[in-house]
């Protein structure tokens, strides 16, 4: 028998072996389906296993609709998704300022420079209300999400139906602390 058949062999009978008696960490009583194993504390936990490929497989929700808000926030997150770059120019709030404004939602150009400066604007000076929404996967479609930090200027993005959208696309928010989400009625 040559050698590298006999390797094989023993290898094969190894593999088979360790998978039988649960020496790769499966628990055969669950049929399989999570590996159990002990983190560098010694504290036991398990994980999926996952035995099919899903390559469209939805992390986040799409976004809903809310008749309540004015439709005119679905058209501006449209006008800013078509305007929008694949990477950002570091001029989101210009970028929804002139959404909202392209699609009548505002009367004139805001005035603040910055974007963590974008919430009260739109409350004071154009009829906003901020909702008790904290997680921007959750706000509806053409929802203004403003977000703070303290020395830069912050960062402002409407929601779409699949994503978050300023002077760039993105399927993901902001890593910055979220100040609020504003809509109209």
């Amino acid at each position: 028998m040559p050698r590298t058949n006999r390797f094989i062999s023993y290898f094969v009978v190894f593999v088979c072996s360790a998978v039988a008696t649960g020496a790769f960490g499966a628990n055969n009583t669950s049929g399989g389906s999570r590996f159990y194993f002990k983190d560098a504390h010694g504290r036991a936990h398990s994980a999926e296993i996952i035995d099919r490929y899903q390559p469209k497989k939805i992390v986040h929700p799409l976004a809903k609709i809310d008749p309540r808000i004015n439709p005119k926030l679905q058209q501006a997150a449209t006008i800013a998704q078509e305007r929008a770059h694949s990477h950002s120019h570091s001029r989101c709030w210009q970028y929804v300022k002139e959404a909202l404004l392209a699609a009548g939602v505002i009367h004139s150009y805001p005035k603040t420079v910055y974007a963590k400066e974008a919430g009260q604007e739109l409350v004071n000076s154009y009829g906003f209300k901020k909702i008790s929404v904290r997680d921007p996967f959750k706000a509806p479609v053409g929802a203004v999400l403003v977000y703070g930090a303290r020395s830069a200027a912050g960062h402002v993005e409407i929601r779409t139906k699949n994503g978050f959208v300023s002077d760039f696309r993105s399927p993901i928010p902001s890593p910055r602390p979220l100040l609020g989400v504003y809509t109209k009625s």
